[in-house]
């Protein structure tokens, strides 16, 4: 089998260090699951989610030009669930429920604009209101 960005490998889990595992796959192989790239949680310690030994499933995340092989387990599984999430069928995809749905009448035009004006006017008055007592102006008074 041959490796590919976006492909999914299994491998053993050879070295654990700080910053990551070292997976040994097929075709005597290796690839790196960054410590960022282990679980959708926080991972302080990668020995806390991996230990030696361990078989484990990873998605290809890339392959650069030296051979080094990167690995996730979070994106595989969140691959994973997004493909349980989709529906399998086209009627599970669409509404199945035969009966006609009442139409929801828009308000018109003139009914949202009114309603706008109205707003905007009341927001305008509060904001009025509050400025002209901080500055000093309508409603307060001045001892000269």
């Amino acid at each position: 089998m041959t490796i590919e960005v976006g492909s999914v490998v299994e491998g053993k889990v050879s070295r654990i260090t700080n910053f990551g595992a070292f997976i040994e796959l097929e075709g005597g192989k290796s690839g790196l699951i960054h410590i960022s790239e282990v679980a959708d949680e926080y991972v302080s310690t990668v020995s806390d989610f991996l230990e030696e030994g361990q078989v484990v499933q990873a998605k290809v995340v890339n392959i650069d030009a030296n051979g080094k092989i990167a690995l996730s387990i979070k994106k595989l599984k969140q691959q994973q669930k997004a493909e349980a999430e989709k529906p399998k069928f086209k009627s599970q995809a669409r509404n199945t429920d035969n009966r006609r749905q009442p139409r929801q009448t828009s308000a018109s035009f003139e009914d949202k604009l009114s309603k706008f004006l109205k707003d905007s006017d009341e927001r305008l008055t509060d904001l009025k209101r509050k400025t002209d007592s901080k500055r000093g102006g309508r409603g307060s008074r001045r001892s000269d």
